[in-house]
């Protein structure tokens, strides 16, 4: 499945366009690559994607072409969940 559409099916990011928007950005990666829209997301991937100063890694548990709001959060399962901020020099780091 089309990593774009995971996310929107997922629920991790509300629409396509802005999944797309995501990845094309750079913000999302597929096994710790950087990851188009188009990339192929398979069970066992693990994403990590940048929202703001959030950085959300997830694993595939299952993959469906279309998934109802109870049923969205079973797809994947969090790995971690990190906050971060930004140094003097304008680069983001870590916060524990």
């Amino acid at each position: 499945m089309r990593l774009d559409k995971f996310l929107k099916v997922s629920r991790l990011v509300k629409r396509r366009t802005l999944a797309k928007e995501v990845c094309d950005q750079g913000r999302v990666q597929v096994n710790g690559r950087p990851a188009k829209a188009g990339t192929n997301v398979s069970v066992g991937d693990q994403l990590t994607i940048r929202f703001g100063k959030k950085l959300l890694t997830v694993r595939v548990d299952s993959i469906a072409e279309t998934s109802r709001k109870s049923e969205a959060s079973q797809m994947y399962t969090i790995v971690s969940e990190e906050t971060l901020s930004e140094s003097s020099s304008g680069e983001t780091e870590e916060v524990s």
